[in-house]
Order: structure tokens, then C-alpha cells, then sequence
């Protein structure tokens, strides 16, 4: 009797992608394949039928599985259960095997899919029948179609059959990869990696370049950066990580220019520095962790003095995000405790006591004019710290 325990990942978006689908499905194969190589599960996978089969040698494998591959970008939603002979013998025990893994529960109901007409019953039989086999072989145990304790699904597909119980939402998105390759102005805070991961879950494949206050201030910051990196990870990650001593050219521009507009040209300095490795790693644009009038720099019109400077589009995936949103995503992604800890970077080194929060845009292009910049980005670049 065939019975192998099976995750059906299933997928929304890629479905709605036409002549490109096939294209979508594949990069979801094999980041499904990376994500279990990288934890020691070299599984079979396989697509079928708008989803695709991960087969377990386990059922306590298939929880493991089950893990790790709800939070891979693209996978809509994530089900553990068997895939049994076409037979309403085997459909019922699996049914049950599946509703016995919920425990414990106190309703349940069948939830039954035929979509081949070649089997005896249809979707409404098949509720019919195993609901009363289950109630048969369990105690104490009601049937609830709206909002029941567990949900045994039976799915017949072509010449397959499916059973499962165990089934849960996964992070969405598109697979990593689909979408080209963006570099994010990565500090150890709160905002930014949000940001970053908001991109990866559209597709992107997202490099990190951070600004260290170093050597002004100890190099802490990048170690947080790498931390949170390593959080990042299951979530679809980081393509790589860059890290910039910053500190020199804080000093030199706190020095050369107005104390209030000094955070307007660091910034313009870390885009550019941001738009020159983007070109050199073909990368299609930056990304930023900024939302909309939190801090001094975010207002509309010191946005603008800053942008002015980009060679590429400028993604700001977080514009109109409340920040108890944002502190939300943090703590579901696993770096709200390591951004939250105290430490010096280039956000705190030499800042202004009153900031400028309307910037001229002409006043600001006139004093970058001043500056070497241009020998700043290439200084940079060749110093750039690979993590």
C-alpha cells in the first residue's frame, strides 16, 4: 500500500505569472532545495499540479521541514500529511493518522478536493464518508464546519491522493532571485533590515552596505550587521554584506560644513557610495530603511536633498510604515533583539544638535559641490570590507 509522508508547498502569486510561470516555479524549486541542503535534508522535490512535493523519510523529518519552509519567500502556504493510494481504504486511515496528529482537538471537519472524475465519489461524498469513519474512531469528538479545532484535507489529484491536517500560512511573496539584485543602506537598527527583507520577499537579491562609525568609534556595529544577517538567513537572507569605515569622512564633513546640514551630506555620501557598488556588482537600485517624518532626515524635503545624488532608483519599502509595524516585522524576523542593542555606529557620531528638517535643495548641492567626493567614493570602494 503506497504511503509516503509529503509537504505540499503551495504558491499564489507565481500561479498568476502565464508564459513566465515555469520560470518562477524553477528558482522555487531550488531555493526549496537550498534552504533543506543548508540544514541537513537532502529531500526529493518535485511540482505537480500548482504546488510542489518535498517527501520526508519521516513524519518527525517532515516537521523539521515543515519549519523551515514557511519562512522561504514565494511559499504561500506549507501542509505535512501523506500522500496514500487512491483507494477509500487508504484515504480513511490516512484521514485518520492525519486527525490523530492534531491532538488534542475537540471538533474537526473533512475538507475534500476531487478534481479528477474518474474516482467513485465526489468532493461532497468523500466529506460524507470519511467524516463518518472518523467519527467512528475517535471519542469524544464533534463535527464543527465553521472554525473546528483541526481540518483534515483530502485532496485527488489526476492519479494522485493526498491527506493532511497539519497546514499553516508561509511568508508569500516571490522566490529570491526573480527579481534582480538591489543594494540596502544597512545599519544595525531597527529599520533597515525590515526594509531589506521586505525586498528579498518581493524577489530580490539584496546585498547589505553598512556605514561602521570606525575609526571614530569601535567597530561594534558591523558585528551587530553580521548578526543580523545570520537572522535573516531562513528568511531568504542576504546575497552578501559590505562594511564601510565612515568615521573619517563624518570628521572631515562635520568639519567643512554647516553643523545642521551635516546629516544631509552624510547621507548624500552614503548614496553615492551606495549607487557606484551597485553599479560595479550590477545591481538595479538601493534600498533604504527609511519611513516618512520618523527622524530629522526623513522629511520630504531633506529626502529630496539626498536623492538628488542617486544615479539609481531609490526603494523606500517602509515610507508609510507605523513604526510599532515595523518593531512587529523585527520581532517575527528574529532581529529586534540584536538592533535593539546599545552601540556605537555612524548614526551617533558627530550629529548636530539641532538638524536641519527642511532642507534647501540648492544650498545642499552647492556645499557637495565643495567636497571631494568623488575621491571619497573611490577611496571607499577600494577599502570595502567583504563579510
Amino acid at each position: 500500500m503506497l504511503r509516503k509522508h509529503v509537504l505540499l508547498v503551495h504558491y499564489h502569486e507565481l500561479g498568476l505569472k502565464g508564459r513566465n510561470r515555469p520560470k518562477f516555479e524553477r528558482q522555487l524549486i531550488t531555493n526549496v532545495k537550498q534552504t533543506l541542503n543548508k540544514s541537513g535534508l537532502a529531500l526529493e522535490v518535485s511540482r505537480t499540479s500548482g504546488r510542489l512535493l518535498v517527501f520526508a523519510q519521516s513524519f518527525e523529518q517532515g516537521l523539521e521541514a515543515f519549519e523551515l519552509l514557511l519562512k522561504v519567500p514565494g511559499v504561500a502556504r506549507v501542509s505535512l500529511g501523506e500522500k496514500v493510494s487512491r483507494t477509500l481504504e487508504s484515504l480513511n486511515d490516512g484521514a485518520l493518522r492525519a486527525l490523530v496528529s492534531c491532538e488534542p482537538f475537540g471538533s474537526f471537519r473533512v475538507s475534500a478536493r476531487r478534481a479528477n472524475t474518474d474516482f467513485e465519489l465526489d468532493s461532497m461524498e468523500l466529506n460524507r464518508v470519511i467524516g463518518s469513519y472518523l467519527m467512528e474512531h475517535t471519542e469524544a469528538k464533534t463535527v464543527r464546519m465553521k472554525d473546528p479545532d483541526a481540518t483534515v484535507f483530502v485532496e485527488i489529484i489526476k492519479n494522485e491522493a493526498y491527506v493532511y491536517a497539519r497546514s499553516a500560512p508561509a511568508v508569500g511573496g516571490l522566490p529570491v532571485g526573480t527579481a534582480g539584485t538591489l543594494v540596502c543602506l544597512l545599519s544595525s537598527g531597527l529599520d533597515s533590515p525590515v526594509a531589506a527583507w521586505q525586498m528579498v520577499r518581493r524577489g530580490a537579491r539584496v546585498i547589505g552596505l553598512h556605514f561602521s562609525g570606525a575609526p571614530e568609534t569601535p567597530d561594534s556595529s558591523s558585528v551587530l550587521v553580521g548578526e543580523i544577517a545570520g537572522a535573516l538567513e531562513p528568511f531568504g537572507g542576504l546575497a552578501d554584506v559590505y562594511c564601510v569605515h565612515f568615521g573619517v569622512y563624518q570628521r572631515a564633513i562635520a568639519l567643512a560644513v554647516p553643523e545642521k546640514l551635516r546629516i544631509i551630506l552624510y547621507r548624500r555620501l552614503m548614496f553615492a557610495v551606495g549607487g557606484a557598488l551597485a553599479v560595479r556588482l550590477g545591481a538595479k537600485g538601493l534600498v533604504t530603511g527609511e519611513s516618512l517624518g520618523q527622524v530629522a532626515s526623513q522629511t520630504l524635503d531633506n529626502i529630496l536633498a539626498v536623492d538628488t545624488v542617486a544615479t539609481l532608483p531609490v526603494f523606500r519599502p517602509l515610507i508609510g510604515t507605523d513604526k510599532q509595524d515595523i518593531i512587529k516585522q523585527a520581532q517575527q524576523l528574529g532581529t529586534f533583539d540584536i538592533s535593539t542593542r546599545s552601540t556605537d555606529d555612524c548614526c551617533t557620531l558627530f550629529m548636530p544638535r539641532n538638524p536641519e528638517t527642511h532642507a534647501s535643495l540648492e544650498e545642499v548641492e552647492a556645499i557637495w559641490q565643495t567636497l571631494p567626493h568623488e575621491q571619497w567614493v573611490e577611496e571607499i570602494l577600494r577599502s570595502l570590507d567583504q563579510r
